[in-house]
């Protein structure tokens, strides 16, 4: 297995879009074997993403935490860290969202509560992440086994907050949370649910995170230390404050997303699967289709949300289980991870 030289620029481009291609023509024969036409079933996943006022504004709503973790995966891939752990990251800003709302500031104005909500949860994400982050800077243990156990975590805290101390005294013994003061509501643009702060918030880090990467020493270093960690250590660059910074950054990032779903769709906490239907996953896919560019995965992320929103509509028109869209999803990261094998590498047989 020997390394290409450096491919040009419009193969980096085309390999992406062969890649989901590829993806799309495997789920079609699939799809065809049982009995289900596969151009028809496509049509009807474009038209119920983008055809319609209602569904270009769900698309949006799912593209807003798809972006936020997007962005920061792509920071921390970067730097060659692996984390895996943005749905956990995600959770937690959720929960700290919720105790912001709830119990810390429960009569607070939105003026106050709303920011104070992001600044919480933002920090909640970036601790999570933190955790992996130190275990891998000081005692080599694997990113991508912590940040992934770690999901699991979270998931069960969320479930004993609900099923006990923060189960709603009116919500009737089911496993919510109260619903949040109104205050705590964030602003929807109207006849949608779309929530607006964290639309602008989550535009607003794909252009920080490229910014971070390509225009400051901080940046610099993630990228040296992503390519080469020995000659980043022979420049004399630490390795710990780029994972830890990195890892900071990229769990903070997701944890915003919590947030946004929980002040500005649910307005509660709920069972784990309600508030994330796997953003933390699907965001791999964001950051790999977008090749680790911050501004691409704008695109890459609006695409992913499309296919969550397109998913919804086929099943119901074709009464298909929820793991299609799963099956779509997995079958695009193996190619997107297959082209990015054929793009860097070749095989030679001696």
């Amino acid at each position: 297995m020997e390394k290409k030289e450096a491919p040009p620029k419009w193969m980096e481009v085309l390999v992406p879009l062969v890649s989901v291609a590829s993806a799309l023509l495997i789920a079609g024969f699939f799809l065809a074997l049982q009995g289900i036409p596969p151009l028809e079933l496509y049509s009807k996943m474009l038209a119920g993403s983008f055809a319609s006022y209602h569904g270009i504004s769900y698309t949006i709503v799912k593209t807003i935490p798809l972006l936020l973790c997007g962005a920061g995966l792509v920071l921390a891939f970067k730097a060659n860290i692996w984390n895996i752990g943005a749905e956990g990251q995600l959770l937690m800003g959720a929960v700290a969202a919720t105790w912001v709302a709830l119990y810390a500031m429960p009569s607070a104005p939105s003026y106050l509560v709303i920011p104070a909500m992001f600044a919480f949860g933002f920090i909640a994400g970036a601790l999570w992440g933190l955790v992996p982050g130190y275990l891998k800077s000081k005692l080599a243990v694997n990113e991508i086994i912590t940040t992934l156990m770690m999901n699991y975590i979270a998931i069960k805290l969320v479930e004993y907050l609900i099923y006990g101390p923060w189960r709603g005294e009116e919500e009737w013994g089911f496993p919510i949370t109260d619903k949040f003061p109104e205050a705590a509501w964030l602003p929807r643009i109207p006849g949608t649910s779309v929530h607006i702060p964290t639309l602008i918030l989550a535009l607003l880090s794909a252009a920080l995170v490229y910014l971070l990467l390509y225009k400051t020493k901080v940046g610099y270093e993630a990228r040296v230390y992503g390519s080469n960690p020995e000659a980043a250590r022979y420049a004399g660059i630490s390795s710990e404050k780029v994972i830890l910074l990195v890892m900071a950054i990229s769990g903070g990032l997701a944890g915003l997303a919590g947030v946004g779903e929980v002040a500005g769709i649910h307005r509660r906490l709920r069972y784990p699967w309600s508030i994330s239907c796997g953003y933390g996953f699907a965001a791999i896919i964001v950051a790999f289709l977008a090749r680790l560019n911050p501004l691409a995965a704008i695109i890459s992320a609006i695409f992913l949300g499309g296919l969550f929103v397109g998913g919804d509509a086929v099943q119901m028109a074709f009464g298909l289980p929820v793991g299609v869209v799963n099956m779509f999803n997995g079958l695009m990261l193996l190619c997107l991870v297959s082209g990015e094998f054929a793009l860097k590498y070749r095989v030679r047989v001696k």
